[in-house]
């Protein structure tokens, strides 16, 4: 009799711990696996499918702000490295002859 207390005990406590994880896994949006590795939540996979659109256009925003940005630092970065001679005699070639 001794035993069965320790063992029901440690079965209330898993359970117990089971089940608060994986209200916490439903709470917090992550999906749930069955026995067999299938996923039974969440069971739109529209909504996910979408979200994935979204991230990726979103992705292809950001990596083409990037490039802009990146030649734009270029540019800076010729400008203030440039010997300073050089970039006066730029300046007035694109002014272009004066009268």
């Amino acid at each position: 009799m001794r035993l069965s207390l320790p063992i029901t005990l440690i079965v209330v406590v898993g359970t117990a711990g089971w089940v608060i994880t994986t209200w916490l896994r439903i709470k917090n949006g992550y999906p749930l696996d069955g026995a067999w590795g299938q996923q039974v939540y969440p069971k739109n996979d529209q909504e996910a499918l979408e979200r994935v659109r979204l991230l990726s256009q979103e992705n292809a925003q950001l990596r083409a702000e990037l490039g802009s940005i990146k030649d734009r630092l270029a540019s800076v970065e010729k400008i203030v490295v440039d010997d300073t001679h050089r970039l006066t005699s730029e300046i007035e070639a694109l002014r272009g002859p004066t009268n």
